[in-house]
């Protein structure tokens, strides 16, 4: 009969096997051992001598691969160099070096997630049900398809431990337990029957050779609980006719008794932290103060992933030897981003904002391309989508048709519409498609001189691809699939740095599961608390427990028993240092209970937990305040001002410095979400094409179908998708009937449109040389009490209340006075002159669900008088070398883009306003000159 073990022979209780296994020879360590491969070996020695055993021909099986190196050093050491040591493997490397493991046919099992989970998705589609399951449900479905490969690995591997002769006992016992059943859970016991009926037909076992295997003596050395496969394998070898000798040595403890808690020969340290910043930098402090006093290797234990890996940032600067066995996921990698950049890229009517950051990558196109050659072609073509508002790949193939730059991109335009256009096929076929693109993009060379890279095309098989291998897959897939198949291989597997050897490390990155019996000086770990280390493990979610442990798969309490004896062998290591913090955000901390647990132990024989001592030394820095500055750029000065450019200097000059003389300004997205400014930009559109094709008044619905057609007109010349510009559209048909209703009662009071985008430059003598430039979105003939005006209109889609706030104190206003500014000195207007008709200003508010809101700048012509002398006198001791300090006052500084620059934030606190003392005494003031 088969039997299983997780944590000892108390499962293998079949009376047979059990009076079989009575005459294997088990020695159990009192207590984990600090020095454990010496007794390991001492015990095997003595034993095989006792029982005229040649270890030379006897197999030590270690439970994980890492145990190897120590294992046969301690051996080497105690025979010496005239004998030979045992065969030291694991049970998988012991199987690889018999014979090469039989490769699955097409839909088996074959334990790799990658394809299993194209397997089941297809094994679930051929049934009705899981059909009918994946049109209602697809997400539903997508997690059954997880939870089948899961299970079937578990079922698979479980049987595998089984030898030979009793699977079949094992299948007709899994199928008694599994059997259909009705009411709550039926759907999980249907999907588990399947992952059984799977499993069963899996490829040949490699570990079945292990039970013909016929060394002179089994010796198994168990950490962690007991393995199955090496309990049937042991139990198979002593019942058979030649009853192979087995030692079986049993390095755990019994973790349900306090004695090992209460073992250690030096208290661990706890250090209990505010946060996670401060958590990670006192892990690396601990880390930095072992190594300095010479204590290493040293294992820190990936409880907290995210934790360890700030922690793995910290050591860097110290230019540590650091191994990292654990890793992170493939999908954060550089190299991932290469790959996912080919597929965005590739889609129909992908955004070139995509496009041109994967380009940006690495891709060297052509192939053979240089570094600079593609470069200069990206930029090229960045500035021609830039200059020509091109966000999307069909409008570039659209506008850009010759030149040596048209060439280029219709090149890579077709390797990636030739990627794109590919029919539905076999994952294989799939993978060589990707492999030969990469290839032609020039990103296969870039991703085999990279180890993430090397790690990517592995984990997606594209080097078997590369190099003929057609056993990848045959599942027929679309783009879009293969797409999400690529992107949930990158999320799943890890990236494991291969930098270093481990025997080198002075700093190994492990779980806490490999830390037993390694030769580990230290052991630092962080993430000792509730939620990180000892938290009762989830539920496998397609078993009970009780149908578990009757397959041989491990029930989550068993899994945390076992986590539980890897932290008793990792206190038996000689420096043991325990980190956790209080808070994880928001959410309080409490520590572990095994922490608890230790700790009560440590009291109980008169010891306690030792409090970290901080080996940081307090350095004290002089204060060095932050001052506003005050740069001063004449060298630098415009030859033209626009309105903005104007009213960004009056806000705050540094603003003026930064963003429109240096000119450090972060470019747009080439195909952005629309937002209030793309409405804006539309709407100005809309009413300029509506008033230019206005000869008369008409009829109100007249009126309002030119309108609509000609907002249709400007949606259609902005490019704007219709679905993404639905909520503004939504808005416009409110606005249009309120805005008509305004025009008609304007007709009546006898104004007419006169111009709309109205360009003008002027140079007036008193700026010496500076020329003002401005667009006035419109000008209308009104009637006043004086007699005929000229009003220009600002079209403003913001708050009445902050547009009556603007001209409220009329020198604050700057928009509207630049704009009579420019009518001044400008003559040859179709209907007036600024000679013969005054000019009054008014921002028109289209927003406002009271109706049109005209907001009237008093006396703009003032204003405008002021203001040139203003920008007159401000310019001419900006060329002298004034300096252009940051206001840091009021709410410009809210959402300025300069605000990092300028340091605004981390200003000395007596140095809160511009006549602080700390500015140029020659600083401009723009206010006080307007």
């Amino acid at each position: 009969m088969y039997r299983f073990c997780h944590n000892g022979f108390s499962m293998a209780a079949h009376a047979a096997s059990s009076t079989a296994m009575a005459s294997i020879d088990r020695i159990a360590l009192e207590k984990p051992l600090q020095t454990p491969w010496l007794a390991l070996v001492a015990r095997a020695v003595s034993w095989a001598s006792t029982n005229e055993i040649a270890l030379r021909d006897a197999v030590v099986i270690v439970p994980f691969a890492q145990l190897l190196a120590p294992a046969r050093a301690a051996f080497s050491t105690a025979l010496g160099a005239a004998a030979w040591s045992p065969r030291i493997e694991t049970t998988q490397t012991l199987a690889a070096s018999l014979a090469p493991p039989a490769l699955p046919e097409p839909g088996q099992v074959g334990f790799d997630p990658a394809i299993d989970r194209l397997a089941a998705a297809r094994l679930l589609r051929a049934q009705t049900w899981g059909a009918a399951w994946a049109r209602r449900d697809p997400r539903g479905f997508d997690t059954a398809t997880t939870e089948l490969v899961a299970a079937a690995h578990a079922i698979g591997r479980a049987a595998a431990s089984v030898a030979p002769s009793e699977r079949a006992a094992y299948w007709a016992e899994a199928r008694r337990v599994l059997a259909p059943i009705s009411g709550p859970g039926a759907e999980e016991q249907l999907l588990a029957r399947v992952a059984l009926e799977w499993a069963s037909v899996g490829a040949p076992v490699a570990t079945d050779r292990l039970f013909a295997l016929k060394p002179s003596a089994w010796i198994i050395v168990q950490a962690g609980g007991a393995d199955a496969l090496c309990v049937n394998l042991i139990a198979a070898a002593d019942a058979s006719a030649c009853r192979t000798p087995c030692l079986w040595l049993d390095t755990d403890t019994d973790a349900d008794d306090d004695a090992p808690f209460a073992s250690p020969a030096q208290a661990p340290t706890i250090a209990v932290c505010d946060d996670f910043e401060a958590e990670a930098e006192a892990t690396a402090a601990h880390i930095l103060a072992h190594i300095h006093a010479g204590r290493w290797p040293i294992a820190l234990v990936a409880e907290d992933r995210l934790l360890v890996r700030r922690v793995r940032a910290l050591l860097d600067r110290h230019r540590l030897q650091l191994h990292d066995e654990t890793g992170w996921k493939l999908s954060t990698t550089r190299a991932a981003a290469q790959l996912i950049g080919l597929f965005e890229s590739s889609q129909p009517g992908a955004a070139m904002d995509a496009v041109l950051d994967w380009l940006k990558s690495g891709v060297r196109w052509p192939g053979k391309a240089t570094a600079a050659s593609t470069d200069a072609a990206v930029a090229a073509l960045e500035a021609h989508c830039r200059r020509h508002h091109l966000g999307r790949v069909d409008a570039v193939n659209a506008a850009l048709r010759d030149g040596p730059l048209a060439h280029w991109w219709a090149g890579l335009a077709a390797l990636l519409a030739a990627f794109a256009a590919q029919p539905r096929q076999p994952l294989a076929a799939w993978l060589g498609t990707l492999a030969d693109t990469l290839a032609g993009c020039g990103l296969w060379n870039a991703l085999l001189a990279d180890d993430a890279g090397r790690q990517v095309l592995a984990a997606l098989r594209l080097d078997a691809a590369r190099s003929g291998a057609q056993g990848a897959g045959a599942t027929p897939m679309s783009l879009a699939e293969f797409d999400a198949w690529v992107r949930w291989v990158l999320e799943h597997e890890s990236y494991v740095p291969t930098t270093r050897e481990p025997g080198e490390a002075q700093v190994i990155v492990t779980p806490l599961a490999r830390v037993m019996l390694r030769p580990f000086a230290v052991v630092v770990l962080p993430g000792a608390d509730d939620k990180h280390l000892g938290s009762a493990g989830k539920p496998h979610p397609l078993f009970t427990d009780a149908q578990a442990a009757t397959l041989g798969i491990a029930t989550a309490a068993e899994r945390q028993r076992t986590a539980l004896q890897c932290f008793v062998h990792a206190l038996a290591l000689p420096h043991v240092s325990l980190l956790r913090r209080r808070l994880d955000g928001a959410e309080p901390l409490a520590a572990s209970p095994w922490v608890e647990r230790l700790g009560l132990a440590l009291a109980q024989r008169g010891d306690a937990l030792h409090a970290w001592q901080d080996p940081r030394v307090p350095t004290t820095l002089p204060a060095t305040p932050i001052y506003c500055s005050s740069p001063a750029a004449p060298q630098l000065l415009p030859a033209r001002l626009s309105a903005s450019t104007l009213e960004a200097l009056r806000a705050c000059p540094y603003r003026f410095f930064a963003l429109h003389l240096l000119r450090l300004r972060e470019e747009d997205e080439l195909d952005g979400e629309i937002e209030k400014r793309d409405f804006g930009t539309w709407l100005h559109a809309v009413l300029y094409r509506f008033h230019l094709d206005r000869e008369a008044p008409a009829a109100a619905p007249i009126e309002l179908q030119r309108l609509q057609d000609a907002a249709s007109a400007a949606q259609a010349e902005l490019g704007f998708d219709a679905a993404e510009f639905l909520p503004f559209a939504a808005s416009f048909a409110d606005f249009a009937p309120r805005y008509i209703a305004w025009l008609h009662e304007r007709d009546a009071a006898g104004a007419q449109w006169q111009q709309g985008e109205h360009n003008v430059t002027i140079e007036p003598a008193a700026l010496d040389g500076l020329a003002l430039h401005g667009v006035i979105d419109r000008i209308d003939r009104v009637r006043s009490a004086a007699g005929p005006a000229l009003q220009l209109i600002d079209y403003k889609t913001g708050s009445v209340a902050q547009l009556e706030a603007k001209v409220r104190d009329p020198l604050e206003d700057t928009q509207l006075a630049f704009y009579a500014a420019l009518m001044l000195d400008q003559a040859g207007l179709p209907t007036a002159s600024a000679a013969d008709a005054p000019l009054t200003a008014a921002y028109l508010a289209l927003d406002s669900r009271k109706g049109i809101g005209e907001i009237e700048h008093p006396d703009v012509g003032q204003s405008a008088v002021a203001l040139l002398d203003g920008v007159a006198v401000d310019f001419s001791r900006l060329r002298a070398g004034a300096g252009l300090p940051a206001l840091g006052a009021g709410s410009s500084c809210d959402y300025c883009a300069a605000r990092g620059i300028c340091r605004r934030d981390h200003w000395s606190a007596e140095d809160g306003a511009v006549d602080s003392g700390k500015v140029d005494n020659g600083a401009v003031d723009v206010r006080a000159a307007a």
